[in-house]
């Protein structure tokens, strides 16, 4: 929870308390203490009959910061100036981040921070960091403790909250496939096949952020398997990869193709 202010142009999730004739009064979901006012002008576009017909009580919504007024504690927001894309996203961001707090709060709790503030102090540290907690997570999924460290978090901190975060958090991932056809004249044809898709393998070592397996179809078909965050990622490891099992042959009198094939 923010002590702070929202940002006028800011998109912020809020919970519908009171519906009046005039608007709808909402609480503000990350900024802590803090209600603002959806005049019933603001709620779509057009004339409101009744104002349940778009909001009730409880419902969450995500609005659009207009005017804040810090003084008189007065913050007006508007619901028909959020898309519904925009809606589905901060919605999203929102849960994700009240799924990282809980994990970070399951990670601190073995290891007793000295008091409250020390957990806000990590969380925030973490959030200027990395946009989010939620991307601090999958950061320190991807690389390691290193990425909580290196921001000065004390090594126990980091240890406990990297094994909550490998137990909890599965990164979002693409998987492409890519055939080889691979022959080699030589006698030693078959040993030369195996060094040309040992090469191929050698790029996953390369590209951490990548998985990649070589599989056997029945000669002289080879299936190379690759698992990445995303498809920019998959495809680059799959045609350096390819590439490379394709100079091992060429170098060794052989002959090889590669296609491919994708799917989600």
């Amino acid at each position: 929870m923010r002590e702070e202010w929202p940002e006028r142009g800011e998109l912020v999730v809020c919970t519908a308390e009171a519906l009046r004739p005039f608007g709808v009064f909402v609480r503000l979901e990350e900024y802590e203490g803090k209600e603002g006012l959806i005049h019933i002008s603001e709620v779509t576009t057009g004339w409101v009959r009744h104002l349940r017909d778009y909001v009730r009580e409880g419902q969450k919504v995500v609005c659009k910061v207009l005017q804040v007024d810090a003084q008189r504690g007065h913050i007006d927001l508007s619901l028909k100036k959020v898309k519904e894309g925009q809606k589905k996203e901060r919605i999203t961001e929102w849960k994700q981040d009240k799924k990282a707090e809980k994990w970070l709060s399951l990670a601190l709790s073995d290891t007793a921070p000295s008091s409250t503030e020390e957990f806000k102090r990590i969380e925030a540290k973490l959030s200027e960091a990395y946009g989010s907690l939620y991307n601090a997570f999958e950061e320190v999924v991807k690389t390691g403790k290193e990425a909580l460290t290196c921001l000065g978090v004390a090594e126990e901190y980091a240890e406990a909250v990297h094994e909550v975060a490998v137990a909890n958090m599965k990164l979002p991932s693409v998987q492409i496939l890519g055939f080889l056809e691979l022959t080699c004249p030589l006698p030693d044809g078959v040993e030369k096949i195996k060094e040309a898709l040992r090469a191929a393998e050698a790029v996953k070592g390369a590209k951490k952020e990548a998985e990649l397996e070589c599989l056997y179809l029945g000669a002289p078909k080879y299936k190379m398997r690759v698992v990445a965050s995303d498809y920019k990622t998959a495809e680059s490891v799959l045609s350096a990869a390819s590439e490379a099992a394709l100079e091992v042959i060429k170098k060794n009198s052989g002959w090889g193709r590669f296609y491919r094939k994708t799917f989600s």
